[in-house]
């Protein structure tokens, strides 16, 4: 059955919190990281709306699809999912433990964010790279001399570059870290020239003058950084068309019942469109993002899969 906006108006009424089991908000990565901040958010909001307990699961590993799993296979779970894990994934790995579409169920989107691509001030300031024409400029006219981080094989930071530089026909020398914390502290440190990722934690070197934006990956400018231009922005440089967001879903096992979904769905609604859900989410680096249905988050997926996967054939990537 497909549900709409209007059949929620049909989900079943509330139950006093502690006769429900508690629901576990499942985080596909390690305690202390975005998602996991934004999980303990909606912790702390849901169980008002949701008259239920509300708790945390860790389940790590394996860029997410471990904790995909979980959810895909657990009862009173829904998991926060991210788009690299249902839209890219299956093109990347050579097994998958599930299905995204067929063992899992959208609720909603939650977040919405940008990769942000950064270079060192002080090289920037020594190689004239004012902007992203000019960075690019140089990086054409001396190829594999740009040396700029990604967080990992497979994650959409390393998609990104690989998209930025197909697109421009650059060759950029791409350094993959075990996450992007390290990367960040090279790139403040001069240790390479740059680096992509998501916000979180690029904005406050931004910020202090250490690192110099370039631009973000998403066809419109991100909310967090209104004065960051857009990659799309640059058609002459045959960017037109790169707009890679990376989103985050919430999912449940494929066998929830349509009710649950819509009691789900209201209550993150209800606190996804909260001004103070909004603020507690900027620090992060996130934008809050709710679908109008779970079937809107359904045909996003649906919409999405293929510009993942042409992203997956661009980089080359592939996890045996």
């Amino acid at each position: 059955m497909t549900i709409t906006g209007s059949a929620m108006l049909l989900a079943a009424p509330a139950i006093a919190q502690g006769t429900r089991r508690p629901l576990r908000v499942v985080v596909p990565f390690p305690p202390g990281g975005g998602v996991d901040s934004l999980a303990r958010v909606l912790a702390d909001r849901l169980p008002a709306v949701l008259d239920q307990p509300v708790v945390v699961d860790n389940r790590s590993g394996a860029g997410g699809l471990i904790g995909a799993d979980a959810v895909a296979k657990g009862p009173t779970m829904i998991g926060i999912i991210g788009a690299a894990t249902l839209c890219a994934a299956p093109f990347l790995q050579a097994s998958m433990p599930f299905h995204p579409t067929r063992d899992l169920r959208p609720v909603t989107q939650i977040t919405d964010a940008s990769v942000l691509l950064v270079v060192n001030a002080q090289r920037a300031a020594e190689r004239g790279w004012t902007d992203l024409p000019a960075t690019l400029a140089w990086a054409r006219a001396n190829p594999g001399g740009l040396r700029l981080a990604h967080s990992g094989v497979a994650t959409v930071s390393h998609l990104t570059l690989a998209a930025l530089g197909a697109a421009a026909q650059v060759q950029i020398t791409e350094l993959p870290y075990r996450g992007g914390a390290q990367a960040t502290t090279d790139a403040v440190s001069g240790v390479l020239d740059g680096s992509a990722d998501l916000p979180t934690a690029l904005i406050p070197h931004v910020e202090a003058g250490r690192l110099r934006a370039l631009g973000v990956s998403s066809r419109r400018r991100f909310g967090l950084l209104p004065d960051v231009p857009s990659f799309a922005e640059y058609p002459a440089l045959g960017l037109g068309d790169i707009d890679i967001r990376s989103w985050n879903a919430m999912m449940v096992p494929a066998g929830t019942p349509d009710a649950e979904v819509l009691r789900l769905f209201a209550g993150l609604r209800q606190v996804g469109t909260q001004p103070g859900f909004r603020d507690a989410l900027r620090p992060l680096g996130y934008d809050a993002a709710v679908s109008e249905s779970p079937g809107a988050m359904a045909a996003m997926i649906a919409s999405e899969t293929p510009r993942w996967q042409r992203l997956v054939q661009i980089s080359g990537a592939r996890v045996d």
